[in-house]
C-alpha cells in the first residue's frame, strides 16, 4: 500500500469518474486504474463498485477512502512542519464562501491578503453552505467561509465576526414609520425570501417560524440567490426582505433610512472559517482570519452584542 494510491483513491471517490480523477492526478487513466486494481487485490476487497455511473465505493471502501483522507492530511502536515520551521509562507489555498458574505466581506481583505502574501496561490468559489461542507470533506477546497454553528462533526469551526441581521423596507413601508420593531413583525406575507439552499433564508425562517408563510401580498412570488437583488426589487415594487449588517456598508446614505433594527432583539449570525479535521495548512489559515479581523468592525468581534440564530 502507498500513498500514491491512497491519493488515487481520494480522488476517484471526489470526482467520481476514473478518468477526471486520473487528468486532477495529472497520470493517464489506465495508471490510475492499475494503481487502484492493485490496491484491492493487495486489500482482497473492492473499493469501487464500478457497475455504477457515477462509480461510488463500496460500504468498506467508504471506510477505507475516509481513513485514506486522514492519513493523506496527516502527511500534508509534514510540509506544514518544515514551512512553520523554515518561517515559509506559501503554499496553495482553495476558498469557499457563501453568496450572502461574498460581495460584502471578500472586497474588504482578498486584495490586502494577495498583495500581502504573494507566495500563497488563492482560488475563490462562491457556494452555499451544504456545497462547501461537501467539498471540506472530500478535499475540493482548504477553507469554507459561512456561518455557524454547522453542527458537523467532520468540520471544525473557527468563529470570526457576528453580524447583525437587520431590516430593510421600502423607503415608504409601514415599518420605517415604528419607533418598536419585534421579530413578530417581520412574520407577514411582505417579506421578500433568498431561495432554498441558502444559510440566510433558513436564518430568516427560524427567526421568525414562517415555515407556512405565503406570499399572497406581494405583486409576484419570487425567490432570489442574491440579496443585492432583492433591495432592488424592495425598492421597486415594495415589501421588506433582511439583510446582515456588512450589507449596508455598501449602501448610499440615502438608502441608510430604510433599514431597521429590531428593539426586542439583535438578532446575529456567527461567521466562521470551516475547515477540515485533518486540515493541515494552520499558518495560512491563522493568516486568513487574521486579515479578516483586522478590517471587520471591532464591534463585530463582539458575540454578546446579540442572539445567534441557527440555520441548521
Amino acid at each position: 500500500m502507498t500513498i500514491t494510491q491512497l491519493e488515487y483513491i481520494v480522488a476517484v471517490d471526489t470526482y467520481r469518474h476514473f478518468a477526471t480523477a486520473a487528468d486532477k492526478c495529472f497520470i493517464t487513466q489506465p495508471t490510475l486504474s492499475m494503481q487502484i486494481k492493485k490496491l484491492e487485490e493487495f486489500l482482497d476487497i473492492n473499493i469501487f463498485d464500478r457497475s455504477k455511473q457515477p462509480i461510488i465505493p463500496t460500504d468498506v471502501g467508504a471506510a477505507i477512502i475516509e481513513q485514506a483522507r486522514i492519513i493523506l492530511g496527516d502527511t500534508k502536515k509534514i510540509n506544514d512542519i518544515i514551512n512553520d520551521h523554515k518561517n515559509t509562507i506559501e503554499g496553495s489555498l482553495k476558498i469557499g464562501i457563501i453568496p450572502t458574505l461574498a460581495p460584502f466581506l471578500l472586497p474588504m481583505f482578498i486584495g490586502d491578503y494577495i498583495r500581502n502574501y504573494p507566495a500563497i496561490k488563492v482560488e475563490v468559489e462562491e457556494m452555499v453552505s451544504e456545497d462547501i461542507i461537501k467539498s471540506l470533506i472530500k478535499d475540493k477546497i482548504d477553507v469554507g467561509i459561512f456561518v455557524t454553528p454547522a453542527k458537523e462533526d467532520k468540520i471544525k469551526e473557527r468563529p470570526l465576526f457576528y453580524e447583525e441581521m437587520m431590516i430593510y423596507a421600502h423607503k415608504d413601508h409601514e415599518l420605517l414609520k415604528k419607533s418598536i420593531i419585534e421579530v413578530k413583525d417581520i412574520a407577514t406575507p411582505e417579506i421578500w425570501m433568498l431561495g432554498d439552499g441558502h444559510c440566510f433564508r433558513n436564518q430568516v425562517i427560524n427567526l421568525c417560524e414562517m415555515h407556512d408563510l405565503q406570499h399572497q401580498e406581494l405583486p409576484f412570488e419570487f425567490e432570489s440567490n442574491s440579496l443585492e437583488t432583492l433591495m432592488k426589487i424592495v425598492d421597486k415594487e415594495g415589501g421588506f426582505t433582511l439583510i446582515p449588517e456588512l450589507a449596508t456598508q455598501y449602501l448610499p446614505k440615502d438608502k441608510l433610512n430604510q433599514i431597521k433594527r429590531f428593539t426586542n432583539l439583535h438578532p446575529l449570525r456567527e461567521v466562521s472559517l470551516v475547515y477540515s479535521r485533518h486540515y493541515s495548512k494552520n499558518k495560512l489559515l491563522d493568516l486568513l482570519a487574521k486579515s479578516i479581523q483586522n478590517i471587520i468592525p471591532k464591534d463585530l468581534l463582539n458575540s454578546a452584542r446579540g442572539t445567534i440564530v441557527e440555520w441548521r
